[in-house]
């Protein structure tokens, strides 16, 4: 979850200023947390509360309300009772990360992330962005390889992953469909070296820059773990305390158990 808010907070100032380079600063000034955090943070929430996950979003939602909602969730955010509205955008793959990390088998996953997804996006598209990412971190937080993930991805998704970030860069342009920027964020994680480079590669390619970031930061987290400590403290700087503490209880619970993520004490990274 925290390379995902690394990728989204890194990609902000990107998003509608693409660029086709993995040479960028990862931080700047007006670098900020957006939409797929918000989001990511009230899907952690509701997987620990076992809460009304419409109810954690709404809330969440209104709560902070200038994060840069697309317009139909921005109006899904304003109903007393809101009703999924068809959407295949990659606003369900954005926030699913933590559906990743809770479940014991591929096939739990594969549900629960369905359930995350269509609260609003219940177009069969929609719910296969959010179902493939989830796969993708529940297979890289429990050892497959690259060549098996993307194997699993390729046969039960459809998408065409055989395809590299250079060949995709020349032409791609902004699509915040999930047909349309999941598979390519999949791609700058499976041909990443390490997390920075998962990142810088995603972006890079000139689309939806803080979803896509988002998107392969949290596969990312999975199969390269430990978040470096650089990255680590330029996010958490950028982040209200209640995002932190939901992000430590979520930790603690499903990844590190009784070790604490955020704290000194983890220093495997180094």
């Amino acid at each position: 979850m925290a390379y995902e808010i690394a990728g989204d907070i890194i990609g902000s100032i990107y998003e509608f200023n693409p660029i086709k380079s993995i040479d960028f600063p990862l931080f700047k000034e007006h670098s900020r947390f957006t939409d797929d955090t918000v989001m990511t943070i009230a899907n952690a929430d509701w997987l620990l509360t076992g809460d009304s996950l419409s109810g954690i979003m709404l809330d969440y939602g209104n709560r902070y309300p200038r994060a840069g909602y697309g317009k139909s969730f921005y109006n899904w955010l304003q109903k007393d009772i809101p009703q999924p509205y068809n959407s295949f955008g990659n606003g369900s793959a954005m926030r699913v990360s933590p559906v990743g990390w809770v479940l014991d088998t591929l096939e739990e996953t594969l549900k629960k992330a369905k359930e995350s997804a269509e609260i609003t996006h219940n177009h069969p598209e929609g719910i296969k962005g959010a179902q493939a990412t989830a796969a993708c971190i529940y297979l890289a937080r429990t050892g497959k390889s690259k060549q098996e993930i993307k194997g699993y991805i390729e046969s039960t998704f459809g998408y065409n992953l055989s395809r590299t970030c250079d060949e995709i860069r020349i032409a791609y342009q902004f699509d915040v469909t999930c047909q349309g920027s999941v598979p390519e964020s999949i791609i700058a994680f499976l041909e990443s070296k390490d997390f920075e480079d998962a990142i810088r590669l995603a972006i890079s390619l000139g689309g939806d820059a803080d979803t896509m970031g988002a998107i392969t930061g949290s596969i990312a987290e999975a199969y390269y773990r430990n978040v470096p400590d650089h990255i680590k403290e330029e996010i958490l700087k950028r982040l209200p305390e209640e995002f932190i503490n939901v992000m430590e209880k979520f930790y603690k619970k499903f990844i590190m158990k009784n070790d604490d993520k955020f704290s000194d004490k983890n220093k495997s990274n180094q």
